[in-house]
């Protein structure tokens, strides 16, 4: 009953303010194209100046059709002056100002048709019928935002509460990050008192390590130089203590191209380009080179393909010389490395697997308390880490701004879906926005979260989402979220206005902080008052 009587009171108020404004407009003169409220800036007793001052001239000439003002002032009816603005009275319905070079064009762009009065065009007054539509507009959008702002004050009201709960939890975090940090640095310090026991005793098994190593090198070292002395001498066939190209050339092992025959090129290849070699050159110089296409010589390897022989020998004459480099390397990386991941990896039992030995009972035991206190310290920094990644996201979370009162705080961790005929679209307010074809399950990154970009005086009825995935051959793409008052948070359409160029509308209760129903139609009507 209340809401009917509302309704009827505003027809009632309505009536008076448009009988009102036919009154006043009827009793006070004015020229054609003057609003109500600048009426007296034309008195029709007096010469007329122009409002930049640059001209006065007689009232008979305001409105003559010639443009005598630089401001357009004196021609608010005529579309003399191109500049000029036509006030529209309209009535029944809203006022609003055209340019003048739209008065007399055969155009009706005032509802009351004020704008033709010279054209011979014939313009229907449907301002009434204008203003009701528009009324009656006004009145669903404003029981809308009704509606929209209860629940934009309970959102706005979960937004405050969650925003206060993170900040004590922030504030709960950084004391127990100060805790976790003693406790860190007490797990380092126990870690390494037990590294240096450790070390001590484990110096001994470090040197046995390194003797076996050694022996083990000097082991292959000793049976390669055996080897090589062995084939030496079976290609020395005149006992000379030299092998020579007319003696490899007696070898078919050494016939690269596979022609036949073992060229001098090919032998002096196999020389290091020498004519001769003694052993220590030999061993030094050719063996390297030698070795593989002895072993393919024996039957030891067996290329894939005749082809490929030379490339695959050539391949294993240069893993060998790798190897044997790598293998005089060892002790000089050893004496090197002396970072703290080394000195744990040495002082961990069973790094070295190929020289591994057993440790005594108590060498294991401070060996085992080494372990126990690394795994300790790490717990504690892994610890300390969490704490300070929970940090930074409530952090990233209070520099958000989700408007002057929080109210649309309760869209973070939500996503709204719009689907056209060939994609979903998802909208996660403060974090993406998305494509995805109803055809595949990939999805396309539109924009990530950048910024409020609305006007100065409403930031937060726009939102930028950019650095989305690059368009083929085009730009990131970016995303444009246009935000209006709903009764429920929903993507009402998406459209692609320029290529990679997204514009998402969308609908909250957390937008819906308007004027009610009545003020704007007094507002309009404000000027013919």
């Amino acid at each position: 009953m209340n809401l009917l009587q509302n309704s009827e009171l505003s027809k009632l108020l309505l009536t008076f303010f448009v009988f009102v404004c036919g009154t006043l407009s009827s009793q006070v003169p004015r020229p054609r194209g003057v609003s109500l409220s600048r009426a007296a800036l034309y008195p029709p007793n007096k010469d007329f100046t122009c409002f930049d001052g640059s001209a006065t001239i007689p009232f008979s000439k305001v409105n003559d059709d010639y443009c005598d003002c630089y401001d357009a002032s004196d021609e608010p009816g005529t579309s003399a002056c191109p500049h000029g603005i036509f006030y529209c009275t309209n009535a029944g319905h809203k006022p609003m100002n055209i340019p003048s070079n739209r008065v007399n064009d055969g155009i009706c762009d005032c509802c009351d048709g004020t704008d033709e009065y010279g054209s011979g065009k014939e313009c229907f007054n449907n301002c009434a019928e204008m203003g009701k539509s528009a009324r009656e507009a006004a009145q669903l959008r404003a029981e809308v935002v009704k509606a929209g702002k209860q629940v934009r004050a309970e959102m706005s009201q979960k937004g405050v509460h969650a925003k206060h709960e993170k900040q004590n939890k922030l504030q709960e975090l950084q004391r127990n990050k100060e805790e976790a940090e003693k406790l860190k640095q007490e797990k380092e310090n126990l870690k390494h008192e037990a590294e240096k026991l450790e070390n001590a005793a484990l110096e001994y098994y470090r040197k046995l390590e390194e003797e076996a190593k050694k022996k083990k090198v000097e082991e292959e070292a000793a049976k390669n130089r055996a080897e090589a002395l062995e084939t030496f001498k079976k290609f020395d066939s005149n006992q000379d203590g030299l092998v020579s190209v007319q003696e490899l050339q007696t070898r078919p092992s050494f016939d690269k191209d596979r022609n036949g025959e073992v060229s001098d090129e090919e032998a002096k290849w196999f020389l290091n380009g020498q004519e001769e070699v003694d052993f220590e050159a030999f061993i030094n110089n050719c063996w390297t080179s030698i070795k593989p296409y002895m072993l393919m010589d024996s039957g030891l390897y067996t290329p894939p393909s005749a082809d490929e022989t030379v490339s695959e020998v050539d391949d294993m004459q240069e893993g060998q010389a790798e190897e044997e480099h790598e293998a005089n390397e060892d002790e000089e990386e050893e004496e090197t490395d002396d970072g703290e991941d080394n000195e744990e990896q040495e002082a961990t039992p069973g790094a070295h697997e190929e020289y591994s030995v057993t440790y005594d009972d108590e060498t294991q035991k401070l060996v085992d308390q080494a372990n126990n206190a690394r795994t300790a310290f790490q717990d504690a920094e892994a610890q300390v880490k969490d704490i300070e990644s929970e940090m930074q996201r409530i952090q990233e979370y209070l520099e958000k701004d989700f408007g002057p009162e929080e109210e649309f705080a309760p869209l973070q961790g939500q996503c709204f879906e719009f689907s056209d005929h060939e994609y979903i679209y998802k909208l996660c307010p403060f974090d993406r926005t998305s494509q995805q074809p109803k055809s595949s399950s990939s999805e396309t990154r539109l924009g990530t979260w950048g910024h409020w970009s609305g006007s100065e005086s409403n930031k937060y009825r726009v939102q930028t989402y950019d650095k989305g995935q690059i368009c083929w051959n085009g730009p990131p793409r970016t995303t444009i979220v246009k935000i209006d008052c709903g009764s429920e948070n929903k993507v009402i359409s998406v459209s692609e206005p320029n290529r990679c160029e997204y514009v998402f509308e969308f609908v909250t209760p957390a937008a819906c902080h308007e004027q009610l129903e009545g003020s704007d139609v007094r507002d309009e009507l404000h000027d013919e008052l």
